[in-house]
């Protein structure tokens, strides 16, 4: 889908790759789905695990709550992030998106990503 490599002179090399995860995936939080998508996409950003972005349609909008937390990445651009919830649980700034990427990675706008691991946080994947 895309690839950009780095022009930052403090970084040569860096590239993110955007590409279709054909796999049936979720996060489930407390035996609960947060999301779960068959059309979410896989970042691969150099010296970073891979991480699945779920359309935001296939995401449970019940079970996150917008926070205040703003970061700024030099090859994607400015995250918002978002608390998880179930029902005995809430893990803060668990979730994030880039609600206007930079061009590069245009197509992760409208995708939310998640901390998996993060306390009780579980990602599944199903391969076709």
């Amino acid at each position: 889908m895309s690839g950009r490599e780095s022009s930052d002179q403090e970084t040569p090399g860096h590239r993110v790759d955007v590409e279709a995860n054909p796999a049936r995936v979720r996060v489930v939080l407390d035996g609960r789905i947060v999301a779960e998508s068959r059309r979410s996409l896989l970042v691969r950003e150099t010296g970073l695990a891979p991480v699945v972005y779920f359309p935001r349609e296939d995401v449970h909008p019940d079970r996150l709550d917008r926070t205040t937390r703003v970061t700024f990445c030099p090859f994607k651009g400015e995250a918002s992030y978002w608390t998880v919830r179930s029902e005995d649980r809430e893990e803060k700034n668990a979730a994030w998106s880039y609600e206007n990427p930079i061009d590069a990675v245009s197509e992760i706008a409208g995708h939310v990503a998640f901390y998996a691991g993060r306390g009780g946080l579980v990602l599944e994947s199903e391969d076709e």
